[in-house]
């Protein structure tokens, strides 16, 4: 039962105090309306007594501590969901943006979801395509997962998310024309020149009438930015487990969402816990990426994508290590890599995928993924050992071995990471295109291969050069 209040006790920053109430719950929806009419939506996020914390998400300017009247709903924030929202760009809060008018609903849900049994969850063990070498082939994304980006300010993560989002499919033998994929894309606190880029590369690359948008600007509130993951993600659901679709979801930037957190943490006065950061910044994070994964009996699943931009480049910062202990590996993109040209610049020795050795290999990939991926992995971590050695003697010193490793190198980042921006490979291009690389290297190196993988897949690089 809605309730109605006249005046409030306190206003700070985009919060309201009102007091008197009774039976109102946390998360409990409000309206708030102005002297002029003007009609605001908030939220309680704080119950103390008789007294209530209301987050206001268009902010608190214009409020009169007398005459404001404040309407509790008796329910929480609830998004309308159709099938119809497949194309449809909408604001952080769920409205459409796009022009195009309303869409008919046939159910509202509660943005803040519903907890899943992890006895009902499935382990996920189905690879998804990106077209993405170094993704494909050395942090294999798995249908379920949570596998975050960690960038930096000024990196292309931005290209980086609209190239997955435009590539990513299901190696999925029931959906061979792809209509059980679809993207939900949320993109909270960015500017409108970005967000612009990331409606007109979907709607070029024709993809868009698969992808859910979420757009939270920069100059839309703070409070707005709390909720544009949770709405993402109640759609993300709704298409999965409603309609039997494997959704990607792709969240970009989750350091904006947990810098406004702090803001509305701070003006609640609570007592900050790392670099400002409200102490409960694990669990709320926790309860964003934890909706991802695939549950038993169900056709569909949601994958996340999370990209957050490191301050600093500083991966030990409270966002990226939070995020590193609750999701199943990370990509890391490397600054030095982009400054010398390569794109998408993934620094393939910190990044990882946990989940990655489940779903590779024969029947998933091809039967060399997962040595061929170790062996990349080994050579390219000799390739920096001897790039040390080079700084110290110099490269005309080194051992003819070390030489080739060098040279191995450069031709990894020019030619296995490296591609453009609208280059989809194939897993059996990726994967070949590695056995090419790792023919410069002699034979005897590659000891994290078996000899019968090696027989059927190994050519050295003379061998090759003879043959063309």
């Amino acid at each position: 039962m809605a309730i109605e209040y006249m005046g409030l006790n306190n206003i700070q920053g985009p919060l309201a105090v009102i007091d008197g109430i009774t039976d109102a719950f946390y998360e409990e929806m409000v309206t708030v309306t102005l002297d002029s009419g003007q009609k605001r939506l908030g939220r309680v996020i704080e119950i103390s007594g008789d007294k209530a914390v209301i987050q206001l998400f268009e902010g608190t300017s214009g409020l009169s501590l007398t005459n404001t009247k404040t309407r509790f709903m008796g329910e929480p924030m609830r998004l309308p969901l159709s099938k119809e929202i497949l194309g449809r760009t909408l604001d952080g809060v769920g409205r459409p943006i796009d022009g195009l008018g309303d869409y008919f609903a046939d159910e509202v849900r509660d943005v803040n979801g519903q907890p899943i049994n992890p006895v009902s969850r499935e382990y996920p063990n189905n690879f998804i395509q990106t077209g993405i070498s170094s993704i494909d082939c050395l942090a294999t994304l798995i249908r379920g997962q949570k596998l975050p980006i960690f960038s930096g300010d000024g990196l292309p993560h931005d290209s980086l998310a609209v190239q997955i989002a435009r590539q990513a499919k299901v190696v999925d033998e029931d959906d061979v024309n792809g209509d059980r994929f679809a993207i939900v894309f949320a993109a909270m606190g960015v500017k409108h020149d970005v967000a612009n880029y990331f409606r007109k590369s979907f709607e070029d690359s024709g993809v868009l009438n698969k992808v859910v948008m979420f757009l939270n600007l920069s100059n839309d509130p703070v409070v707005e930015r709390i909720i544009t993951p949770r709405c993402a993600l109640t759609a993300a659901e709704y298409l999965a487990f409603k309609h039997d679709m494997h959704v990607l979801v792709i969240l970009t930037d989750m350091t904006s969402y947990a810098e406004a957190l702090r803001e509305i943490s701070s003006s609640k006065g609570e007592i900050p816990s790392r670099k400002g950061f409200p102490g409960y910044l694990y669990s709320d994070l926790a309860s964003l990426y934890e909706r991802a994964g695939i549950i038993k009996d169900a056709k569909g699943s949601v994958t996340q994508v999370p990209i957050l931009t490191m301050p600093n480049d500083d991966i030990t910062h409270p966002i990226p290590d939070l995020t590193g202990y609750i999701t199943e590996g990370q990509i890391v993109l490397g600054r030095s890599l982009s400054l010398s040209g390569v794109y998408p610049p993934v620094s393939i020795l910190p990044s990882l995928s946990r989940l990655m050795k489940d779903g590779i290999g024969k029947g998933y990939t091809r039967e060399d993924h997962p040595e061929l991926a170790n062996q990349l992995f080994a050579a390219y971590s000799k390739v920096e050992d001897a790039k040390s050695l080079a700084s110290v003697i110099g490269e005309d010193e080194l051992s003819p071995i070390d030489k080739k490793y060098i040279e191995f190198g450069k031709a990894f980042d020019a030619r296995f990471l490296t591609q453009a921006k609208d280059e989809n490979r194939s897993i059996e291009e990726t994967l070949d295109l590695g056995w090419k690389l790792l023919g410069m290297l002699p034979k005897s190196e590659l000891d994290r291969v078996s000899d019968e993988i090696l027989d059927k897949y190994y050519r050295s690089a003379e061998a090759e050069e003879v043959k063309e």
